[in-house]
């Protein structure tokens, strides 16, 4: 596998790290190329490191990924180097082994060279994941590419081993996940305004770092927007920030014990969401604005949908969870229901089949070491 990777804090060396587990878990044997960012590492899996910027590390990438029967190459852009990541081209272009190329990102509207990119990237892979169907309509509007390449893989989740909790008290409307502008924190602020005095006094927690590439470009200047924001409207005491960095037993337990997950983003194109999946996981209602995961997640009752531009439609959604016991109890019930298809060993499953119906269309293993 080719991907960022822990320690680094980013959404997609946390999705590849547990796919890892995941295809382990099914007994497959998996090594790890990582998209260095920072100093090496000391972990058994990990058997290389990716320089941005060096052709002779693509090449030596390129090799130890030929080393396993198939390459899975996780791509998102921004993670590898050249204009919009166009190393990778080269990187894929090099192996000799088949390779599944991850897209983490289908862009709407992307410029005329990430479409290029992307474009290379799928001719030259022998099979394209996406984890939505909203991803691969995406895909097909607005590029050009064997479409019989594309499969849809669900994002898997970590589900709870031991049951759901039950909640008491003082209700949470929880929004977890790195922090930056986009993320629409200030759209729940503003519902706060109201929604705070209900009888139950419910609190609204942002639970997340700042995005490690925002906090280096401004700062926290994102979080102390929304903190006064909160001032200002006079639901401080209501609204709490935990910049705290959580390992996923301690995220299951934050969602866990939520009311409501707030998904509301400010992206009208976001057709994968691991914070989404990861939330169903867990079993618990869901707002979320309308960005086509969200969209096509949540069509069966496990949570609401609201318009971007629609504040009374948010606070109307979140009044109704915090209120309406038997509502929030029917969109938890369906989260369970759609839960254990999500578990990342289940998911691994169905990439070790994507991999094998590969390797049986190239028998003559002309890449044998």
């Amino acid at each position: 596998m080719l991907s960022t990777y822990p320690p680094t804090r980013c959404g997609l060396a946390t999705f590849s790290a547990a796919l890892s587990k995941g295809l382990t878990t099914n007994g497959a044997d998996v090594s790890v190329v990582r998209v260095g960012d920072g100093p090496s590492i000391d972990d058994s899996c990990v058997i290389g490191e990716l320089t941005n910027g060096s052709a002779a590390s693509v090449a030596e990438a390129a090799d130890l990924l030929s080393k396993s029967d198939v390459a899975v190459i996780q791509h998102e852009y921004g993670i590898y180097g050249g204009p919009e990541g166009d190393e990778i081209v080269d990187l894929i272009g090099g192996l000799q082994v088949p390779s599944i190329v991850v897209a983490h990102t289908v862009l709407k509207h992307p410029t005329r060279r990430e479409r290029s990119v992307l474009e290379a990237v799928m001719t030259l892979a022998d099979q394209v994941v996406v984890m939505s169907e909203a991803a691969r309509a995406q895909l097909n509007a607005g590029f050009d590419f064997d479409r019989r390449k594309v499969t849809t893989i669900p994002h898997g989740a970590t589900v709870p081993a031991a049951g759901y909790t039950k909640r008491g008290g003082q209700p949470t409307l929880l929004t977890w996940g790195l922090l930056g502008p986009g993320k629409g924190v200030e759209r729940v602020i503003d519902a706060m305004g109201s929604l705070h005095r209900l009888n139950s006094r419910p609190r609204y927690l942002v639970a997340g770092e700042t995005h490690p590439q925002v906090l280096a470009a401004d700062g926290d200047a994102y979080r102390e927007r929304c903190i006064a924001q909160a001032q200002r409207i006079g639901v401080a005491a209501a609204v709490q920030f935990d910049a705290s960095f959580r390992a996923v037993p301690s995220l299951i337990e934050l969602m866990s014990a939520a009311a409501v997950v707030v998904l509301p983003y400010d992206s009208t194109d976001q057709a994968t969401s691991g914070v989404l999946v990861d939330t169903i996981a867990c079993g618990r209602p869901v707002v979320a604005t309308a960005f086509p995961h969200a969209v096509e997640l949540l069509s069966t009752g496990a949570g609401i949908v609201v318009g971007h531009n629609d504040p009374d439609a948010l606070r109307s959604a979140l009044h109704a969870i915090l209120t309406e016991p038997r509502l929030a109890g029917a969109m938890a019930a369906e989260a369970r229901r759609l839960a254990p298809s999500m578990s990342w060993p289940i998911v691994a499953r169905s990439y070790q089949a994507v991999a094998q119906r590969i390797l049986m269309k190239r028998p003559e293993r002309a890449w044998v070491r």
